[in-house]
């Protein structure tokens, strides 16, 4: 586990690893430290057989507030800009690439970028409390890279509405958006997302990561391309010992040897 003065915390149990942002000072916002510290986090996470699923989550009083204004307002050259963004956008590539699946634990708001990375997690639980927006534009600077997760999340009109007029919507629309996956209570939310989470858990790794990797390798590929493609991974998991055992014990009516008790 990290110190308790680093701006990015760790904490493995069960096999989830939750990794939390944690500058609450500034509602969490991605400093160019803590993009690269949690890049660094995602590579050791892909490396961790023992992980079998992922929690990102915010200290304070809110998930992300996005980029660093303070700091990016206080460099006026356009490379480093360019710089800060290309690493910021392979960050959130690093998420999508990662082998275990990744859950957005989010409460209060997730603003721009951090609107961005629940977008980008494979998952998504909001407290009824949370708020989100893409907010950019009423400061002069269109969000244009967090378009690209929103954009594949949501449909395109609700995605122009909000990166047009950088109004938030709450929990309840996010849900209805499909930006996130459920909406619990505030007292509720670490069980719903322990929960979610464990039942991940609870599956072969290696058939969860090869999954997640087809999935989104086929979403970005025509019917046809996708069909050969997803073909040819379903064919390579019916070889794996792990899917002999799963069907074996589906026919004989027990749990596999694999099983994992799943969190409630």
């Amino acid at each position: 586990m990290t110190s308790a003065a680093s701006v990015l915390l760790c904490e493995t149990h069960d096999g989830i690893r939750t990794l939390t942002l944690n500058r609450p000072d500034r509602f969490n916002a991605l400093s160019e430290e803590l993009i690269d510290r949690l890049t660094r986090a995602l590579d050791e996470t892909a490396a961790d057989r023992d992980v079998r699923a992922v929690v990102i989550a915010g200290a304070g009083r809110a998930f992300c507030a996005g980029h660093d204004l303070k700091e990016m307002l206080a460099d006026s050259d356009e490379a480093h800009h360019r710089d800060k963004f290309d690493k910021s956008g392979e960050m959130m590539m690093k998420i999508t690439a990662l082998p275990q699946p990744v859950i957005a634990r989010v409460h209060g708001m997730a603003t721009a970028a951090g609107c961005q990375l629940v977008a980008t997690c494979d998952l998504a639980v909001a407290s009824t409390e949370a708020r989100f927006a893409v907010s950019g534009v009423r400061l002069g600077l269109f969000c244009s890279t967090p378009a690209v997760a929103l954009s594949r999340n949501v449909s395109r009109k609700r995605a122009m509405e909000m990166l047009l007029t950088g109004d938030f919507i709450d929990a309840g629309t996010a849900l209805e958006f499909g930006l996130v996956n459920r909406v619990t209570e505030p007292e509720e939310l670490d069980r719903a997302v322990d929960a979610l989470a464990g039942k991940i858990a609870a599956h072969p790794p290696r058939v969860v990561s090869l999954g997640k990797a087809s999935f989104y390798r086929q979403i970005e590929q025509d019917t046809r391309q996708a069909y050969a493609d997803t073909s040819r991974v379903i064919s390579g998991n019916m070889m794996l010992d792990e899917t002999t055992e799963g069907i074996a014990a589906f026919i004989e009516k027990r749990h596999p040897a694999w099983r994992r008790p799943d969190k409630k």
